[in-house]
């Protein structure tokens, strides 16, 4: 029997779906790429905001067809999308034979065997899993679908945050950290396979291991990493700013394999909006953290996300906003219209901003940001940087990559021409000789190692 997968979100939510393709491929089944081929097919999904919810229901209507135009035998649901909203996948889509939330994902075999026996016994009863995400176990075995030199690696499942507009917490859990051990096992096991950039990822990984040690132990975490692995590339993703201890800011600084990169999500300026937010600290810390990362690690690299139009954003929050990005000169830098979503606290807030007027301030903001990148991108033409090699485009005769300053799948690329072939997952030198909007493009000088 063949299973076919569809990975819906985030690189988070991709994780899920690696550990459900080694439990579905150790039960003996055969995993295809090809949903036109599968018997059933297994769509993880996201349900964050409107556009990942819209998405969502798009493939899974998509598969759908397949399930009513061709072989298809059963359709599985699993996920943020398939947690929030249990009840109207099982009552409004009949193509739908089983619903797992996001603590069911270690019962996906279970699942399988369930649909595809209710087939042959003839049986409409639907499958559903929800065990408590609360008490879910952590990490497991995994079939990479990252290319083999680049892999996530997740620390810790949940958020203790409580953003305003935010449904995380009530998807995913509470904020619950995996031993330091069970990590390094796994990055050492992720180093055999070949991998050679590590993205640390979480929620919140700056709050690892205040569950489980009563203090924040990323620091401490990454040194283990490093001690134990040769991976030359450890990138930090999803920070928060009031979380960024002295200890932190040091080991980013002074090990060499931890990459002075930082995705920082900081989503407003105005103290005004911080508040309402429901953000820990206020302007005057969020400028403050920058200030010493920019002191302390003269090169590191900030990525950054904001939200525009939040209720009660009047003209001077946004304006505030607008300043502080030309001040901030963000190397990276998203901007998300506000998705007011069910069962949070910012879904029953007075002052409801236009959707048009969400729009017009991202289309704002993102306009200067352009010209930001553009500046930071001129003045990299003359300089020689170290690339990790990802594929050669035969049509333009040109490798690109990714420089420690690009994160996989959200930053820009370097393109680069070379007098011979580069393996992907190799490292490279290259000077650079011009801009590309958000990439560069320059040529390979040495291959390193």
């Amino acid at each position: 029997m063949k299973i076919g997968f569809v990975s819906l979100g985030c690189p988070k939510n991709q994780l899920d779906t690696e550990v459900m393709l080694h439990e579905v491929a150790s039960a003996g089944y055969e995993i295809t790429p090809d949903e036109t081929e599968a018997d059933v097919v297994i769509i993880n999904t996201c349900g964050f905001i409107e556009s990942a919810k819209k998405e969502a229901i798009e493939n899974i209507l998509d598969i759908a067809w397949l399930k009513k135009n061709r072989s298809l035998k059963a359709i599985i649901v699993t996920g943020c999308l398939a947690e929030r909203y249990r009840e109207s996948i099982l009552e409004e889509m009949p193509e739908v034979d089983a619903v797992l939330g996001v603590g069911s994902i270690h019962n996906i075999v279970e699942a399988v065997e369930a649909v595809t026996v209710k087939k042959k016994k003839g049986s409409h009863r639907k499958y559903t899993s929800f065990e408590d995400k609360d008490s879910v176990r952590l990490g497991g075995d995994r079939i990479l679908t990252t290319p083999e030199y680049t892999a996530y690696l997740k620390i810790a499942e949940g958020c203790d945050n409580r953003c305003a507009y935010c449904a995380i917490p009530s998807i995913r859990g509470k904020f619950r950290s995996r031993t330091m051990e069970d990590i390094v096992k796994e990055a050492k096991e992720l180093e055999a396979l070949g991998v050679r950039e590590l993205n640390i990822v979480a929620q919140d990984i700056t709050r690892y291991g205040l569950d489980l040690y009563g203090e924040y132990r990323l620091a401490e975490l990454l040194r283990r990493i490093t001690d134990a692995t040769e991976i030359p590339w450890i990138r930090l993703l999803y920070c928060y700013p009031d979380k960024m201890t002295d200890e932190l800011v040091a080991e980013i600084r002074d090990n060499p394999r931890i990459l002075k990169y930082i995705d920082l999500p900081i989503q407003h300026i105005s103290d005004n909006m911080l508040r309402a937010m429901n953000r820990h600290g206020d302007s005057a810390m969020v400028r403050g953290v920058i200030a010493k990362l920019r002191r302390e690690i003269p090169d590191i690299v900030i990525r950054t996300t904001f939200i525009v139009g939040f209720p009660g954003e009047t003209e001077e929050d946004f304006l505030e906003l607008c300043g502080f990005v030309k001040e901030a000169k963000f190397e990276h830098m998203g901007v998300f219209p506000y998705s007011r979503e069910e069962g949070t606290p910012a879904y029953d807030m007075e002052d409801q901003i236009d959707e048009q007027v969400k729009q017009d301030r991202a289309d704002i903001i993102m306009r200067e940001q352009l010209d930001i990148n553009t500046a930071n991108n001129e003045k990299m033409v003359g300089k020689t940087i170290t690339v990790l090699c990802e594929d050669y485009d035969p049509v333009s005769s040109v490798h690109f990559g990714r420089s420690p300053a690009d994160a996989p799948e959200i930053d820009g690329k370097v393109y680069f021409r070379s007098e011979k072939r580069i393996a992907p997952g190799s490292f490279v030198k290259v000077k650079v000789r011009e801009v590309l909007d958000y990439d560069l493009m320059g040529r390979a000088i040495t291959e390193t190692v």
